[in-house]
């Protein structure tokens, strides 16, 4: 094996609920199968996760093709009918060494050992029928009791404990839940998964591709760019009632920056480095140094802050390959990134609006369902004072909200406690999005300042904080969320226009160019195909609207209007038409509107300070 584990490397969560217990059960009951099939097998771990459980093996020169999943089912559901009891005993660690050693479970000796070292004196086997395997528990009564609504998904590859140089493991997924029916509406949903799978629709769609000389690193097409610059430009417009002010910062910087901000001992295995004239340089990661910096060009008093400071800069992050997927976990990417530099009295009022601003901004895009999580300090991070003050500071601000949150522990960034923001889409999938962190410590490290009400030097808060998040993630979720039909002001192609006859084309050329007059984005289909060919082209690109034009609709001064996704048509005038678009296209001024009305009705204009 490789270098000495620690008990961290084979945590695993911890089980509450009755489906967890069935899905730690059908995890051991897999592995049963699967040694009763190759008895030469060793095993690893087999957790739960969401919706279902995993098991990591060792089958030696035996690699698992899709079809035998539904031989290891069928050898579950046989043990399963044996209806064998879970049977927990406790074994001195010595005992047990020598137990999984005589079974090859070299796999499981190694926890063991991890586990001695950790100061364990006993560990604890699970036996059901002659299978027996080192567990914590808690386990279902009986075999059976895993019920009916579970099925093997796929197989994949995993390095044992996580490291690419220890031995490739195969790692086996499952599924289950408490009722056959609920497992088939996951099925159904995963079916429809496939069809809006986002890689899908964008090769479709002709939005975005990848390319294999440029790994994890997407190429927005004409289409796709569209949609991202309005995303952009969306932020851009609600900055202003927001009072952030845009800066713009270098991609490449010394690498001492990144020494002082603690990115090169934090975050350095994520980064990329290169050595220009005899130094080192890093790729920026993140925006946060950047604007320290600009923040300590001149000389702040109390009557600047808050400074609200927003970059669209590119940002490259290293990535694994085994853990990059499409546009959701890429190495290249832009993010909506702020920093809210403010005296310790503004922190509450500048977190309140910025959750308000969060929500106001998935409620437009149809995420109404958004699950908040408190993020806490990592157990590496051993200074405790600043993060305890900042933690408790979040969670007040939670509380005076009343919103419902849940305590993730650990999984702080190493400057400070953070909230973030996990939406449902249409499939009810949980992603995460924003993240509002609140910091004390870059300040600190980067000796900002301003000047207090009795002329004395005091340290701003930093409040980190992204929306979208990355701009490539939210394109992709969201490119699900609709099926690949972008709301009107979104979509590439707005509307297309047909002519039923050649006599047909000047009436349909000249309404499009008074439509293009008002900033819609137009196309003509004037081929000599028929109607019911052209009208299904316009369904499959998703366009919003198509205007279709014959003798009667010109003599009626209108179109026969057809919406995405219905299957009638309407008459109206092309009056008609240029208003209902235009009501559509102003869609994100209306958020705008709405968040300017709401803070003048509160009184709290606020203002910008100066960002040098």
């Amino acid at each position: 094996m490789s270098q000495s584990p620690g008990v961290a490397d084979f945590q695993e969560p911890e089980i509450s609920t009755k489906v967890d217990r069935m899905r730690h059960s059908a995890a051991h009951v897999m592995a049963h199968a699967v040694k009763n099939l190759y008895p030469h097998a060793k095993f690893g771990i087999g957790p739960t996760i969401e919706n279902g459980f995993y098991y990591d093996m060792d089958l030696g020169d035996v690699k698992l093709v899709p079809e035998d999943l539904e031989k290891i089912e069928a050898e579950m559901k046989k043990i399963t009918k044996a209806n064998s009891v879970f049977t927990k005993v406790a074994h001195p660690i010595d005992e047990a060494i020598s137990m999984f050693k005589s079974a090859g479970q070299t796999y499981k000796v190694e926890i063991i050992q991890a586990l001695a070292a950790a100061g364990e004196t006993q560990v604890t086997t699970f036996q059901e029928g002659d299978f027996i395997d080192l567990c914590k528990g808690p386990h279902i009564m009986r075999a059976s009791d895993i019920g009916n609504g579970y099925k093997l998904m796929s197989i994949a590859g995993a390095y044992w404990r996580g490291k690419e140089t220890n031995p490739m493991l195969t790692r086996i997924y499952g599924v289950l839940f408490e009722k056959k029916a609920e497992l088939e509406e996951y099925l159904h949903t995963l079916e429809e998964a496939k069809k809006r799978d986002h890689r899908k629709l964008g090769k479709e769609l002709d939005l975005f591709s990848f390319h294999a000389e440029a790994p994890a690193s997407p190429f927005f097409h004409a289409k796709g760019a569209l949609v991202y610059n309005r995303l952009i430009q969306f932020m851009r417009d609600l900055y202003v009632p927001y009072g952030y002010e845009e800066v713009i910062t270098p991609q490449i910087l010394d690498v001492s920056l990144w020494k002082t901000s603690g990115h090169y001992d934090n975050y350095v295995e994520n980064m990329y480095f290169t050595q220009i004239d005899e130094r080192e340089f890093a790729v920026k990661p993140m925006n946060c140094p950047m604007h320290t910096m600009i923040y300590s060009t001149g000389k702040r008093s109390y009557r600047d802050l808050p400074i609200r400071m927003a970059d669209f800069g590119r940002l490259h992050r290293y990535e694994k390959s085994g853990v990059t997927a499409g546009l959701t976990r890429v190495r290249t990417f832009c993010q909506d990134d702020a920093h809210i530099f403010c005296t310790p009295d503004q922190i509450g009022p500048e977190i309140k609006q910025t959750i308000e601003m969060v929500l106001r901004t998935y409620e437009f895009f149809g995420f109404t369902d958004v699950e908040v999580n408190l993020s806490t300090r990592p157990s590496k991070m051993a200074d405790g004072s600043n993060w305890d003050k900042a933690e408790d500071t979040l969670k007040k601000l939670l509380e005076e909200l009343k919103l419902n949150f849940r305590v993730n522990a650990g999984d702080g960034a190493f400057y400070g406690p953070k909230i973030d923001f996990r939406v449902s889409d249409a499939l009810k999938r949980r992603h995460q999005l924003g993240t509002i962190q609140l910091d004390f410590i870059l300040p600190e490290r980067f000796k900002l300042e301003f000047i207090g009400p009795a002329n004395d030097p005091i340290r701003p808060v930093m409040v980190h904080r992204a929306i979208f998040g990355s701009l490539e993630r939210f394109f992709g979720i969201l490119l699900e969320h609709v099926a690949g039909a972008f709301p009107f002001w979104l979509a590439p192609v707005q509307v297309r226009l047909m002519p039923v006859a050649d006599q047909n084309k000047d009436y349909v050329r000249e309404f499009a160019k008074e439509l293009r007059s008002r900033g819609l984005r137009v196309d003509i289909d004037d081929r000599n195909e028929s109607l019911g060919l052209k009208t299904r082209e316009v369904q499959i690109q998703k366009i919003p609207f198509s205007l279709v034009a014959g003798d009667r609709d010109i003599a009626a001064g209108g179109f026969a209007v057809r919406k995405y996704g219905e299957t009638t048509m309407k008459t109206m005038t092309k009056d008609e038409i240029v208003n209902l678009f235009r009501t559509l296209n102003d869609a994100p001024k209306d958020v705008v509107r709405a968040a300017t009305e709401a803070l003048e009705s509160r009184s709290a204009t606020p203002g910008t300070g100066n960002t040098a």
